[in-house]
Order: C-alpha cells, then sequence, then structure tokens
C-alpha cells in the first residue's frame, strides 16, 4: 500500500524551487547593486582625480607666480649689492688718495678686487672639478 502524499507536497515542490528561484533573484540584485557601488566608486574616483588635477594646477601657478617674484627681489638685491661695492671701491679710492696718489689708490683699489675675483676663480673651479668626478660614468678621468 501506498502512502497518500500530502497535499502540501506539490506546494512544497514548488516552495523548494522557488527558494532556488528567490536565491538566483537575491544574487541578480546583489550584482547589480555591486555594479552600482562599483560605478558610484569609478565615478568619486574620477571626481577625486580631477579635483586633485585642479589643485595641482592651482599650487603650481601660485608657486610659479612667487618664484617669479623671489627672482625679482633676488635681482633687485643683486643691483643693490653692486652699487653698494662700487661705492665702496669709490669710497677706498678717495679714502687712499691722500696717504698715496691718486693713481696708486685706484691701482691698490683695483689689485684687492682683482685678487678677490682671483679667488672666487679658485673656489669655483675647485667645486667645477668635484662636480665633474661626481658624474664620471666609470671612476676613471676622461680621456
Amino acid at each position: 500500500m501506498q502512502e497518500p502524499e500530502p497535499a502540501d507536497a506539490s506546494a512544497a515542490a514548488d516552495a523548494a524551487g522557488g527558494d532556488a528561484e528567490d536565491v538566483f533573484v537575491a544574487a541578480g540584485d546583489a550584482l547589480t547593486a555591486l555594479r552600482e557601488e562599483i560605478a558610484v566608486l569609478a565615478d568619486d574616483a574620477r571626481t577625486y582625480a580631477e579635483a586633485e588635477v585642479a589643485f595641482q594646477k592651482t599650487r603650481a601657478a601660485i608657486a610659479g607666480k612667487t618664484a617669479g617674484h623671489a627672482v625679482v627681489l633676488l635681482v633687485l638685491a643683486l643691483v643693490l649689492l653692486h652699487i653698494a661695492l662700487i661705492a665702496l671701491a669709490v669710497g677706498a679710492v678717495i679714502a687712499l688718495a691722500p696717504l698715496v696718489s691718486i693713481w696708486g689708490a685706484i691701482a691698490i683699489v683695483v689689485g684687492v678686487m682683482l685678487c678677490g675675483v682671483v679667488l672666487l676663480v679658485l673656489r669655483a673651479r675647485r667645486d667645477g672639478e668635484l662636480l665633474a668626478a661626481l658624474f664620471e660614468s666609470d671612476g676613471s678621468k676622461g680621456a
């Protein structure tokens, strides 16, 4: 004798299949939500990158203007230093003129200035040789 199937057997089968279908629907919804989240994340990343580029452009523009201003101020400082050195040289000639003749005073001032130039050139040459040694490729002197 067979036992009669419960009346809810077909409903149970439908429910079991329905659960699988619900799982697939839920998975599809989750994938759709994940795709949307990834799209939002990509959009946010793009927005961040655009903002960063704009920030860096602004910072570079400000740095360029500031550097230009600093260069102008440095040139003006060098001009004033040059004028001060000329005034010092003229003052030294005037101060030495009573002690030695005017030509002697000029010779002394020019001689001292030329000695200073020679010392500066020698130091610059030494620094240049050091730089050349730093950038030699194999450590041997050039042929």
